[in-house]
């Protein structure tokens, strides 16, 4: 084993995360023993199964042009890229704020789930064009992070700190602890490098597994052929799944972070010193 090596690797992500315990206001204790973690490849997102011959795509009556769905796949293809540089943050935040990162690996939303949210976009707004609704997707990469109730309020304020000290611009914020319905709060961001737009979720182990039990009453209230009275009665049973979930102390207050200056971004390495004290080669 190359002990300088390892040696220089421990001090530079160290030096990364004490600059941010001190741009965050953060205990640096704690914070710089935070290695920055590496990040495993998503799952293998499976190709989209409603492809026609034509080359567009159709699926539980929605349907894409062979050109649209052409740009989702091209938009598919960016995310990916992209998802590589926020990976690395979103992992270091969740370290830092002590969260657990949960459904890391599906954090790539599928083709298909993309095609179905653009073609119901277009389906509900005639007129409206396949990159005006691909503009409006902001969970192609998405994230979900939890802490006990007791820790909820405290890890969503550091966490999201984090994220806006690395330069991602908060473009939505979602707090609905206080509202009848979904528990939790969805917030979207604006990563600097590539303008992607990518989804983090703040829950708790209660309001996770609540959204888990309503996703297929969920998924049937969006599809186009549920009738009104069957939208209602989904809605009510979501909502009476939601209303068991306790309430963490100070959630409802939550509010988006200020943007801070640029703080490193962990996803690249700080130059190292040649030689780390107190190791020994």
């Amino acid at each position: 084993m190359n002990h300088r090596r390892t040696a220089a690797r421990l001090v530079s992500r160290a030096a990364t995360a004490a600059a941010l315990a001190t741009a965050l206001g953060l205990g640096a204790t704690a914070a710089a023993t935070a290695a920055v973690p590496a990040v495993p490849p998503p799952a293998a997102t499976a190709p989209a199964t409603g492809s026609d011959h034509d080359g567009g795509w159709h699926q539980d009556g929605l349907t894409l042009s062979a050109a649209d769905n052409k740009k989702v796949d091209a938009f598919v293809a960016r995310a990916r890229r992209a998802e590589r540089a926020i990976s690395p943050q979103v992992r270091t935040a969740a370290v830092i704020s002590h969260a657990a990162l949960i459904g890391f690996d599906q954090r790539l939303k599928s083709p298909d789930s993309l095609k179905r949210k653009v073609a119901t976009k277009l389906r509900e707004n005639p007129g409206q064009t396949a990159d005006q609704a691909l503009g409006t997707v902001n969970d192609a990469v998405r994230f979900t992070l939890q802490w006990p109730a007791g820790k909820y309020s405290q890890g969503v304020t550091t966490a999201s700190g984090l994220l806006a000290v690395w330069g991602n611009d908060s473009t939505r914020w979602s707090n609905t602890w206080n509202r009848p319905g979904y528990k939790g709060i969805n917030a979207a961001w604006r990563a600097p490098r590539s303008g992607q737009l990518f989804e983090v979720q703040f829950h708790t182990p209660e309001s996770k597994r609540a959204q888990l039990e309503t996703h297929k009453l969920y998924e049937e209230q969006r599809l186009p052929g549920t009738s009104p009275e069957r939208v209602r009665e989904l809605q009510a049973q979501q909502d009476a799944i939601f209303a068991a979930v306790p309430v963490p102390p100070g959630a409802e207050q939550l509010t988006a972070p200020a943007r801070r200056l640029p703080a490193p971004d962990p996803a690249r390495r700080l130059p190292a010193p040649a030689s780390a004290p107190g190791i020994v080669s």
